[in-house]
């Protein structure tokens, strides 16, 4: 196939562009915080976890010592009973039950007691550690929030970007003949149509052509598409092509 230099040359500027495109489609579909998001997200259900069974140690302690709190109550109303009845025990081996009773009950109450110390200094420790918890849930809420606004907007430049290489890629497809156009666009679809031929290298495949092919790519005719013996790319020679 023939086509003019010029017409060739555009072609540069297309392969420019679809990179671009490229670059651009990939950017929007997956912005480059997805992937932090995705190990936030993971990350978060991990700590919600861990703040389950912090909160689920919590309970257990308020249970306990609501049940300790009820025990003394009853500990309390028995003591209160006994000495009501100690105050008016006649019979002295009446009494001395009675003092009896009281003692035991005493012992019981400053065992409670002790239980119940113990008990809220447990359940102090199980309020700070869910909290801790909460704070690093909340701190992670608040980076997704802070990624997302940014992949938001990373989103929002890229389709701009993409409009703008989209429209311009329109019209400088739209002045390059429908043939040399067609050729680009079935060699684009498996990789990138055109390269510039520079310093004997090939600048879409990086590959610099072996002695032999670059001298036939150089005998060629102004006018004759080329191609790229490594990649296939349509080589664009230019005054740096010499």
């Amino acid at each position: 196939m023939n086509a003019d230099p010029a017409d060739q040359r555009k072609l540069l500027d297309l392969a420019d562009l679809d990179a671009r495109i490229r670059r651009d489609e990939h950017v929007a579909g997956n912005p480059p915080q997805a992937a932090q998001v995705r190990e936030l997200l993971a990350q978060r259900t991990t700590l919600a976890h861990e703040l389950a069974a912090r909160a689920n140690a919590r309970d257990d302690l308020k249970a306990e010592l609501a049940r300790v709190e009820s025990d003394v109550n009853v500990v309390d109303a028995r003591m209160a009973r006994d000495s009501e009845r100690l105050a008016t025990a006649t019979n002295p081996k009446q009494a001395q039950g009675f003092e009896s009773e009281l003692a035991s009950l005493a012992r019981r109450k400053s065992d409670l007691e002790d239980a119940e110390l113990v008990l809220m200094e447990q359940l102090e420790a199980a309020d700070a550690a869910v909290a801790e918890q909460e704070a690093k849930i909340a701190d992670a809420n608040a980076r997704g929030a802070e990624l997302s606004s940014e992949a938001k907007r990373v989103v929002a430049e890229a389709t701009e970007r993409l409009e703008t290489s989209r429209r311009d890629r329109s019209a400088i497809a739209g002045a390059i003949p429908a043939d040399l156009l067609a050729l680009y666009d079935r060699l684009a679809s498996r990789g990138i149509g055109a390269g510039l031929l520079r310093g004997g290298a090939c600048e879409a495949c990086r590959m610099v052509l072996p002695p032999n092919d670059l001298a036939v790519v150089r005998r060629a005719q102004t006018d004759e598409v080329v191609f790229c013996p490594e990649c296939g790319a349509i080589l664009v020679r230019t005054e740096e092509s010499r």
